[in-house]
């Protein structure tokens, strides 16, 4: 997250600005951040890793970074680089005068993050206990650009949320499909 780019917007403001934004913005309890812009290797990883999912896990759906995200208990307005639900989707949908301003998912069933240098402090704190509070997440996941290593924090039904996580040459389970490491983090020309 960078710093605000205003003082107070409303929600329905935020919304009519963003559909015609170049660029994308986080909006919380009416202040509006300006998103930093990502890599190519950021690219590459969450292509990768929507890949992957799409191709398991045949009974959700499968966004990709263009999808609102709005998380009720923060008012929180994000868009993640990969957000799964499985089971009926669920949006907030913002209308004035016949007019769609944006829709946003509402029940995550798995958050996917893309971590660098300037979000892995928010994205992995302040970002996830935003996250934490959507009743649908069942898996919150981190990718790393720096090395290969994929985490996983699972949400049991009683107690902490736990953590996994593997490296190149290893497997682990998002979402109960496996995936292998080393196939998000290949490159076509390797």
């Amino acid at each position: 997250m960078i710093q605000p780019a205003q003082s107070y917007t409303t929600y329905e403001a935020y919304l009519e600005a963003e559909s015609t934004s170049p660029s994308k913005h986080e909006w919380l309890d009416g202040i509006v951040y300006a998103m930093a812009g990502g890599s190519l290797e950021h690219s590459r990883l969450a292509g990768n890793l929507h890949a992957a999912l799409k191709a398991s896990l045949t009974k959700c759906e499968v966004f990709q970074s263009d999808a609102m995200l709005f998380v009720r208990a923060s008012q929180l307005a994000t868009y993640a680089d990969i957000t799964v639900v499985c089971g009926p989707i669920e949006s907030q949908k913002v209308e004035r005068n016949g007019r769609v301003l944006g829709e946003a998912l509402v029940n995550p069933t798995l958050i996917v993050e893309v971590l660098s240098d300037s979000t892995e402090e928010y994205d992995r704190g302040e970002k996830f206990a935003h996250y934490m509070k959507v009743p649908s997440l069942k898996e919150y996941v981190l990718v790393s650009q720096d090395v290969a290593r994929i985490e996983v924090f699972r949400k049991p039904d009683r107690g902490h949320w736990v953590h996994e996580e593997a490296r190149a040459g290893g497997t682990l389970q998002i979402l109960g499909a496996p995936v292998v490491v080393d196939d998000v983090y290949r490159r076509a020309d390797a």
